[in-house]
């Protein structure tokens, strides 16, 4: 009677004739009556002790069956298409064949564990290397005086780089770059470590080093305080028409308006000065007074250029020029001593080589003078010119309106002869009036002789027609009478 094999799950594998022995699958199978089965069933026993041990799978074989391959060394699982590396680590230089999700690799070239998802090997760990040595996070454990701490250490290349705490504390023990822990990230101070790229927020900046890294790398201490006086060697640009503002009360501004500047002291009533060091002395130049707008100029202060006042201009000290001959004013008036409150002489004074040129209007005398050096004497208008020197005598003297001028009497400094023909047209000396009537009588009442032409030089005659052409002689007087 034949035998009919199934597996475990009642699939029928095969059924065997009575006598014969059944290859079907990679053991052989033996039928009823079979003689000398007993050395087919002791290989078939040891075949399954070394699940088959091949560099080559087994042929028909089952799903779930077992082969050792001996080429991977790695025991493997028949899974109804093919055999598949069952569970269990694989060490080796280079990736298993044919794993399964879960097989683990160890790569002893790194030594790095991967685990095999189905579709890839993924690094389970180390991250780093053998070669890289030890990079990346350690959790550690460091003793202090507060008991131990639980930290996270950053390593690259098995250098401790950073420890992430969650408390700050002193580390019992000597951390290399690590005197003091802080709550947060600590770097290690022996490499100069620094955090490079993009923050949002910082709580505090470092302004000890002033070496910057690159262009657009600056050290902290290159930045101006806000907190602090400060300086800097580069020039200060404020781009913005609000300008700058200055005190605690911000009392002074610089701002801008279409391209117009204002300099502004803001505080009711306070003034804006300008000072200078003048051999160690402060002295204030320019002032200006905020309660009454005023502008004080202080010492020997120079203006440059031409200099328009539009309203009045009031001098309480002495005006001196330096520079110019001739001052111009189209004012038609300039007026002296305005305000004074009192009457004092005032006028124009020229400074000589030696002394001084003077008009003025001499106040206790109230009149007009001039003069040099001290000597001064009364300016004469016309006005006070006087018509009769009789009456209004050391005055000067003018006509009346009908030309008349009277006088006490005449002193001729200079008195000429007696007038004569021959000399009348020549002398610049005045007669006296003794002379003059002297000469009339002479000429009235002298023999005068005819010689029918009335032409004899120096003669002088009464006739009762007037001269004619060619008669007497330069200087002679004629005297028509009535015929």
């Amino acid at each position: 009677m034949a035998y009919t094999i199934n597996k475990t799950d009642g699939t029928v594998v095969t059924t065997i004739t009575d006598g014969t022995v059944d290859n079907t699958t990679s053991v052989q199978l033996f039928g009823k009556s079979f003689s000398g089965f007993g050395e087919g069933l002791n290989e078939n026993l040891v075949k399954l002790l070394e699940n088959a041990a091949s560099t080559s799978a087994p042929t028909a074989p089952l799903k779930g069956e077992l082969w050792f391959d001996t080429t991977t060394n790695q025991l493997k699982v028949y899974d109804g298409t093919s055999f598949k590396p069952t569970g269990g680590s694989k060490s080796s230089s280079s990736e298993p064949t044919s794993p399964s999700a879960g097989d683990l690799w160890h790569d002893t070239d790194d030594d790095q564990v991967y685990v095999y998802t189905g579709s890839a090997w993924l690094l389970v760990g180390p991250v780093y290397t053998s070669g890289q040595t030890l990079s990346g996070w350690k959790i550690e454990t460091l003793a202090s005086s507060g008991g131990n701490k639980v930290v996270s250490s950053m390593y690259v290349g098995n250098t401790r780089v950073a420890i992430l705490s969650k408390e700050t504390f002193t580390p019992s023990a000597t951390q290399t770059g690590f005197a003091e822990i802080k709550a947060g990230l600590t770097l290690n101070s022996t490499l100069g470590a620094v955090f490079d790229g993009t923050n949002t927020q910082a709580a505090n900046i470092d302004v000890s080093g002033t070496t910057n890294g690159s262009a657009t790398l600056i050290a902290g201490g290159n930045f101006l305080r806000a907190d602090a006086a400060d300086t800097t060697t580069g020039a200060l640009t404020v781009d913005a028409d609000g300008g700058i503002i200055i005190g605690d009360a911000q009392e002074l501004s610089i701002t801008v308006a279409s391209n117009n500047v204002t300099v502004a002291q803001t505080s009711q009533d306070k003034n804006l000065s300008f000072t200078i060091n003048d051999g160690g002395v402060t002295k204030t130049p320019l002032a200006f007074t905020g309660s009454t707008g005023a502008i004080t100029l202080t010492g020997a202060t120079g203006i440059t250029g031409n200099v328009t006042i539009d309203g009045n201009l009031t001098i309480t000290g002495s005006y001196d020029k330096s520079s110019v001959d001739v001052s111009t004013y189209t004012d038609t008036f300039i007026e002296v001593n305005s305000g004074n409150g009192s009457d004092v002489d005032g006028g124009l004074i020229v400074e000589k080589a030696s002394g001084e040129a003077r008009i003025f209007w001499d106040t206790s005398e109230s009149y007009w003078a001039a003069g040099t050096t001290g000597s001064f004497s009364q300016v004469i208008r016309l006005a006070d010119a006087v018509a009769d020197g009789n009456a209004a005598k050391e005055k000067v003297l003018k006509t009346t309106a009908a030309g008349l001028l009277t006088v006490t009497n005449v002193s001729l400094a200079a008195v000429g002869s007696d007038i004569t023909s021959s000399t009348s047209t020549s002398s610049v000396s005045v007669p006296t009036t003794g002379q003059v009537a002297k000469s009339l009588k002479l000429w009235g009442g002298s023999t005068i002789s005819d010689d029918g032409s009335n032409s004899i030089a120096g003669e002088r005659y009464v006739e009762t027609s007037a001269p004619t052409s060619g008669q007497g002689s330069n200087g002679d007087l004629w005297f028509v009478r009535e015929a």
